[in-house]
């Protein structure tokens, strides 16, 4: 397809999703919430797609290939929206005093279940291939495997669901809601957090080697314009673009998150035939992608993560990156065999690679530190245990 044709194709998607916005905001009221969340979705789903901002694919490349710019665009991410935040806390919360926490921030308690939650979240985005964040905009171009990865994460929900009451009851009565604040300041906590970036930049930098930039065959107006549209953007600069809006989202809506509307279906769902408890013990006092029973089909996440789909759909089609893909049976077993692994991972731990590390680090909580770790000791594991059971099955 030519040039000329997906960029006006792109426009075309582009523009709806924006008239759309419109529409739902010129209801008023609540309505311009929604209208909101569709638009930070879309241009979400532009950055994350261009910038190719995805925490698995980003730490293959570096375990696998020793690139380090995707890491590099995770940890600026959450730099700018530390920042971000802070600024926020020092106007909505001006003393962090220590029976308070900021505003619907995702600061959710540290725990055994936590690090489960987490670990098993990692294997599952290194068995499917992607994050569930990244799965949302890989539909966006054509991805198809990506739909049975999702109905995994939906199916894992449900099974989290109906372990949760057993989990709350063996360890997350005694886990502690740990904001750091509370223990060294807003500056003492925002000294730390960005030192703690700093020393995995410079671990990031060692392990990587430099990236040759591939030559242009184009120069001047031309070679400009195929940055923007065509060729992938620096992954730094996407960081922090991710981190500018996770602030305005905060600001205005709520930390950004992916899972809350699919675990708002899933546990409907299970509800409606009787699976799940009469009581889920506190889950919906805890902080993180909050579920929870409603008759509105979809919630203001739910615009988001559309949003997210179709923003990433219009940056898709500019580029020349949408191909349908139809996966293989293999591809098929791996997707919703990853995806039940997240979905019990993500409902486990409060939330995943967006709703607890990205946010729950941008906001000062521990537990966003607790879910990098395992989430990355559990997708390295998962990488290096595929990589040889792949290498025994070609020799």
């Amino acid at each position: 397809m030519i040039l000329s044709l997906r960029l006006a194709l792109s426009g075309l998607v582009l523009a709806g999703l924006a008239l759309l916005a419109l529409r739902i905001d010129s209801a008023g009221g609540q309505s311009r919430q929604l209208a909101f969340a569709l638009l930070t979705g879309g241009a979400l789903g532009v950055v994350v797609q261009r910038a190719r901002f995805c925490f698995l694919c980003n730490l293959r490349d570096l375990v696998e290939a020793r690139d380090p710019r995707g890491v590099l665009s995770i940890l600026a991410a959450l730099g700018t929206g530390l920042l971000g935040y802070f600024i926020i806390f020092g106007m909505w919360l001006p003393t962090p005093s220590a029976d308070r926490l900021p505003p619907t921030a995702h600061i959710g308690p540290v725990s055994v279940a936590l690090a489960l939650g987490a670990f098993a979240f990692g294997i599952g985005m290194a068995t499917a291939g992607s994050c569930i964040s990244a799965h949302f905009y890989r539909l966006g171009e054509g991805n198809i495997a990506s739909l049975f990865a999702l109905a995994g994460a939906f199916v894992g929900f449900v099974l989290g669901f109906m372990s949760w009451n057993r989990l709350f009851m063996a360890d997350l009565t005694d886990g502690p809601v740990i904001w750091l604040p509370h223990h060294l300041g807003y500056g003492g906590s925002l000294a730390l957090s960005l030192a703690a970036l700093a020393v995995l930049t410079a671990f990031v930098l060692r392990h990587g080697h430099a990236i040759p930039r591939p030559p242009s065959g184009s120069h001047g107006p031309v070679a400009g314009f195929r940055s923007v549209f065509v060729e992938r953007w620096p992954p730094v600069l996407g960081g922090v673009l991710v981190g500018v809006i996770g602030t305005f989202a905060y600001l205005r809506l709520a930390p950004l998150g992916v899972t809350s509307q699919l675990g708002t279906w899933a546990r409907k769902s299970a509800s409606s035939v009787h699976l799940l408890p009469d009581t889920l013990y506190s889950l919906d006092t805890f902080r993180g992608c909050a579920t929870a029973l409603t008759d509105a089909f979809l919630t203001p996440n739910g615009y988001l993560v559309g949003g997210l789909v179709f923003g990433s759909f219009g940056a898709a089609l500019a580029s020349g990156k949408f191909t349908l893909a139809i996966p293989s049976l293999r591809q098929v077993a791996r997707s919703l065999l990853g995806g039940i692994l997240m979905g019990w991972g993500a409902m486990t731990a409060l939330g995943c690679t967006v709703g607890v590390l990205l946010s729950g680090i941008q906001a000062g909580a521990l537990a966003g530190w607790v879910f990098l770790v395992f989430c990355t000791a559990g997708a390295v594991g998962g990488l290096l245990v595929l990589r040889r059971i792949e290498s025994r099955a070609s020799s």
